[in-house]
This record gives structure tokens, C-alpha cells and sequence, in this order.
């Protein structure tokens, strides 16, 4: 095998491998909040669903607060993710770009998310919890717009490092192997927890 088709092979498997770990963290962060929301308003957790292949769930008993229990799920599913690029920046600068591609993924996904639900409506997703328990629609669309810039601005420069541009698929084969392993450990996670 060329060196350049070497190259571009480790390419792919680093950008399938992240922006597959990536939504399935990011529906981690995302339910997290649901989660935090539910204990600090007094609901009862029935369960939490995290399919490997789909979209997660956070399903409640009783929801005393069914408006701040929404909104945990896309506040903390952008402030978890911006803390770890935080962290990261500071103590393990060479890994930082996996670490805003990350956060930039979450608030793209979640400002999307609830920007969508308050134009689209619904009766199943966050928006149409929050628009039904008295959020209005532009308070959707002024957190879900800005995040969306806020994330697409975290990707911004980030193209040399996933082997883009003058990098011309050169990317770190080190953590092109490491990913699709944490992406198996979290698959296999998730399906044994019966998230499948």
C-alpha cells in the first residue's frame, strides 16, 4: 500500500471513528443532564436509554418539572463537554483539537436540537417539552442559534488536524487506532447495558 493511500485510510478511520464516538458521548452528556435536572427537582427515574445505533432517551415516573428537567439535558449536554475541553487544553494541549471537535459536535447537535424542535414542533422531543410546559418558541431558537455558531466557531481550524487541507491526509496514527478502540469499549458498553 502507498504511503498516500496509508495516509488516507488512517484519515478516514480517524473522522468515522470520532464523529461516531462523538454522538454516542454526546447523547451520554445529553441524558446526563436530564438526569442532574430530574434528582435536583425530585423526579423519579424510570430509565435511561443509550443505543449504540439511534437516538437516547431519558424516561421519568413522576417529573414534578417537567420545564427544568428539559432543559438540563441541552444545558449540561454543551457545559460537560466545554469542561473537558477546558481540561484538556490545559493538560493535554497535544490532544486538544479531538477535545473542541468534541464540543463543537454537542453544541452543534443540541443548539440544532432544540432550535429544530421549536420550529418543527412535535410532541416526543425536548422542544416539544419545553414549548409545552411554557417555554416559549424564541427562547428555543436563542439558545439553540447561538450554540450552533458557538460550535461551528470550535471547528473552525481544526481541518489540518483530521488530515484536511496542506495536511493532505496525514493525521496521528496513534490516535486513529486509539479511537475506533474506545468506540468498540463504548458500543459494547451500551449494548451490554442493554441500550440496543
Amino acid at each position: 500500500m502507498s504511503q498516500r493511500r496509508a495516509d488516507r485510510c488512517y484519515q478516514a478511520l480517524l473522522f468515522f471513528s470520532m464523529a461516531w464516538l462523538s454522538w454516542l458521548l454526546m447523547m451520554v452528556t445529553h441524558e446526563a443532564g436530564h438526569v442532574l435536572h430530574g434528582w435536583m427537582s425530585g423526579a423519579g427515574l424510570d430509565c435511561v436509554l443509550l443505543p449504540p445505533f439511534g437516538f437516547s432517551r431519558t424516561d421519568f415516573m413522576t417529573n414534578p418539572h417537567p420545564l427544568f428537567v428539559a432543559w438540563g439535558g441541552a444545558i449540561w449536554g454543551c457545559l460537560i463537554p466545554l469542561s473537558l475541553l477546558a481540561i484538556i487544553s490545559a493538560f493535554a494541549r497535544r490532544y486538544a483539537y479531538l477535545a473542541r471537535w468534541f464540543a463543537g459536535f454537542c453544541l452543534i447537535a443540541n443548539g440544532a436540537y432544540l432550535a429544530a424542535g421549536a420550529l418543527r414542533g412535535g410532541d416526543a422531543d425536548d422542544g416539544a417539552v419545553l414549548l409545552h410546559s411554557g417555554a416559549a418558541v424564541w427562547q428555543l431558537l436563542a439558545f439553540g442559534i447561538p450554540t450552533v455558531a458557538a460550535g461551528l466557531f470550535l471547528w473552525n481550524g481544526l481541518g489540518q488536524s483530521f488530515g484536511l487541507g496542506p495536511a493532505r491526509g496525514k493525521v496521528d496514527r496513534k490516535v486513529a487506532v486509539i479511537l475506533p478502540v474506545a468506540l468498540a469499549v463504548v458500543v459494547a458498553v451500551e449494548l451490554a447495558a442493554g441500550g440496543g
